[in-house]
């Protein structure tokens, strides 16, 4: 088998579906690229068994075949050249590759396709279509927000649910909570499922940049995405997940309207005088001002800051874990949040203000801590 390639394509290629290989692989065939080969065709597959990329590139061949190449040594010889056609001559008898370029030759061994794990056939999957950009940024702004307890795992992925008049993505680790949803997008087929969170991980990372549409292949194990000329296709987590609309509160009286770069500077700045394990900010609202708070007893630390808001509702303190707030205001892009509040003891409602496309939704959720008197 012989074929000739541009370095700088092939390099992208790999790193495109490289993230799916783990460092310590249960079969050692994992931890190689499979190479199909067909007349001016090349198809590299990485998987880890959970998850499986491929991708399609032009090649100079009239070669077919297969064969698993190890994936570290050819990305890191390949990070290496400048842009060059490189030629790959694989010898079936002695089980070598050789990969010559303008600065020398270079060989490694490779074993045989056929052991490379098979891609699992959907049956009975349907199908929904969502542009790149949509999905991309659907992903960025939920995967955060998902646990990592092994002991709930339908938490630790996104939650994807399909409908006739809107497509929502959720993701939860019972402490904070996103809905993102898009009402301006529909699908045929009514369908829920959870995506486990490397594979949209692996999506959001070769999604950027990509105009086009995925379309998206599911059934009640398995999904598959498919968009420019590459292919995914990852189980997925088994399991119902929580009624996630029971736990946002829908009467909330007291809504404060605040620049979010403040606020997040300030949260942040207060943080860092808060107690260690709980992480605890306070905030206390009356009038138009917003006062931030944190204290360490044991270290005798403590800050207040003071900010202006908006604010309609009766005066209240609040206790929340710092941590939680930050990383939801990190990852809005709003220049002004709606926080919505009822209670002490209930969970408060981030909602960008502005900076969302028309028929975009987002709503984030943080429960509160305790408050120490």
């Amino acid at each position: 088998m012989k074929f000739i390639v541009s370095s700088g394509t092939l390099l992208r290629e790999l790193q495109a579906i490289g993230g799916v290989i783990n460092n310590n692989n249960t079969l050692p065939i994992l931890d190689n690229f499979l190479f199909e080969l067909s007349p001016n065709s090349l198809k590299v597959s990485a998987s880890d068994l959970e998850t499986t990329m491929s991708t399609t590139l032009a090649v100079e061949t009239e070669s077919e075949g297969l064969a698993a190449v190890p994936a570290k040594i050819l990305l890191d010889t390949l990070k290496t050249f400048p842009e060059q056609p490189l030629t790959f001559t694989l010898d079936d008898k002695s089980h070598n590759v050789e990969v010559s370029s303008d600065f020398g030759k270079y060989s490694l061994a490779f074993v045989e396709g056929d052991e490379f794990p098979q891609l699992p056939e959907l049956e009975d999957a349907s199908e929904a279509t969502v542009p790149g950009d949509v999905l991309g940024n659907a992903i960025t702004k939920t995967i955060f927000a998902a646990g990592n307890d092994d002991l709930r795992p339908v938490m630790s992925g996104v939650f994807f649910q399909f409908a006739s008049d809107s497509l929502t993505f959720v993701a939860t680790d019972a402490h904070k909570l996103v809905r993102y949803r898009r009402t301006d997008l529909t699908t045929p087929n009514t369908a829920e499922f959870i995506m486990p969170r490397k594979p949209l991980t692996l999506l959001r990372t070769s999604l950027t940049g990509t105009d086009g549409d995925v379309k998206i292949f599911y059934n009640e194990t398995n999904a598959r995405f498919e968009y420019d000329n590459i292919v995914m296709t990852c189980r997925l987590i088994d399991g119902k997940y929580p009624n996630y609309e029971a736990v946002i509160p829908k009467d909330n009286p007291n809504r404060m309207l605040i620049d979010r770069s403040g606020f997040l500077s300030s949260v942040k700045r207060v943080s860092i005088f808060s107690n260690k394990t709980t992480h605890q900010i306070r905030l206390k609202i009356a009038g138009t001002e917003l006062t931030v708070s944190a204290e360490d007893l044991d270290f005798s630390n403590k800050a207040v800051e003071r900010l202006t808001c908006d604010y309609d509702g009766s005066d209240m303190e609040i206790g929340f874990n710092s941590r939680f707030l930050l990383e939801m205001l990190n990852n809005l892009e709003s220049d002004s949040v709606r926080v919505e509040l009822s209670a002490p003891n209930r969970a408060g409602l981030l909602i960008p203000s502005d900076g969302l496309d028309e028929g975009e939704d987002l709503l984030m959720l943080v429960m509160p801590v305790m408050l120490n008197a």
